[in-house]
């Protein structure tokens, strides 16, 4: 790519902005050149807007620290300056649905981490290495929005990323899970939150996610699904129930997954984890900037995989799987970890825009 795209970050206070910047930094495809917030960090420099409330690990980069921070609702001003943006805005489902759609008829395309737009059926729903077909309903979307090359593009929920690639690698071997239990235990971090913002966390669990489980059970359905007249269609199946638990945890997201297969296609160990080896996705064929090259690696120690030792797996883009063995009420389980804001958010979100822009649905205006 001869020159950078430009990109604005919607949301560009909040944890997932943070993490969204920090992976844009040395970019090879992107360049973040505009930040968007709420009207009291309007105004300021990126560095004062955020205060001490710098989150990550690494230190935030000097290339957006004097970078003025534009109100979020003044769309056609922030469009104007870049060729695509991502959205982490933290407001209400509708009106991130509306600011989303302004956006996108600005002719910007929006590559979102929110969950606004995950249902709306001519809007894609996409991990790259899982369902990238999914893209070609974009046309559709376009009709209704009434645009040439404005979209809205979703990364789904961070929770599903810790064991539906694998139980995908496993159907695209031919072995088709007829129904899925999983408990995820999940980081603070997916609520926004660190420990210094939430001390109740530590020494502590709490049972209970706000509408966590319902996305848990449907969203991987949908990325199984497909286009019919325009819409994407989810699938009639498997069956899954979860159960979703916040644990202290900073980053990473671990299930515990019991799987039964349809009658005739359970799979042996040995076949399982070849498919695990093996899967490679279209961001793999495409060698995209921030592709693992490994998807789903198997860890054979009985205590893996570790949130400590293992979450930063192929720089928290890939997925660590341990623990698999043949159950005694279900045909096999095992344990799945992932980074809940690298792969789970910002950076599944980074890496779908990557693959929009090898497919060409994103170029500069």
């Amino acid at each position: 790519m001869d020159k950078k795209l430009r990109v604005g970050i919607l949301g560009g206070t909040g944890m997932v902005g943070q993490r969204f910047i920090s992976l844009l930094e040395n970019h090879p495809w992107f360049e973040v050149v505009t930040i968007a917030a709420s009207p009291r960090s309007a105004g300021k420099t990126y560095e004062e807007a955020i205060g001490g409330r710098w989150k990550m690990l690494t230190p935030m980069p000097e290339s957006v620290k004097k970078i003025v921070v534009q109100d979020v609702s003044d769309v056609a001003a922030v469009a104007s300056s870049v060729d695509f943006v991502f959205s982490a805005v933290d407001m209400t489902k509708d009106e991130i649905k509306r600011i989303e759609e302004e956006y996108a008829k600005t002719e910007t395309p929006v590559v979102s981490n929110n969950s606004a737009h995950r249902w709306t059926p001519d809007v894609p729903m996409v991990v790259p290495e899982l369902n990238p077909e999914h893209l070609e309903v974009i046309a559709s979307q376009k009709k209704r929005l009434g645009t040439e090359r404005g979209f809205i593009a979703v990364k789904p929920n961070c929770s599903i990323q810790s064991y539906t690639p694998a139980l995908h690698a496993l159907k695209q071997a031919g072995f088709e899970a007829e129904t899925v239990v999983a408990t995820t235990y999940q980081a603070i971090s997916g609520a926004g939150k660190n420990f210094a913002d939430w001390p109740e966390m530590e020494h502590n669990i709490i049972p209970f996610i706000g509408g966590e489980e319902e996305k848990s059970e449907q969203e991987p359905l949908r990325i199984w699904g497909h286009i019919e007249n325009g819409e994407i269609v989810k699938a009639d199946g498997p069956v899954i129930t979860t159960q979703c638990i916040r644990v202290p945890v900073l980053d990473g997201h671990t299930a515990a997954v019991f799987v039964t297969f349809k009658e005739g296609s359970k799979p042996t160990k040995e076949q399982i984890l070849k498919a695990w080896r093996e899967f490679q996705g279209l961001p793999q064929e495409l060698g995209l900037p921030s592709a693992p090259k490994q998807f789903i690696q198997y860890l054979e120690e009985e205590d893996r995989p570790q949130v400590s030792r293992d979450v930063d797996y192929e720089n928290g883009f890939g997925v660590s799987m341990g623990r698999l063995r043949e159950d005694t009420v279900f045909d096999y389980k095992f344990v799945g970890l992932s980074h809940n804001t690298v792969r789970g958010a910002a950076g599944g979100a980074v890496l779908t825009a990557e693959l929009l822009t090898a497919k060409e649905y994103i170029k500069a205006k």
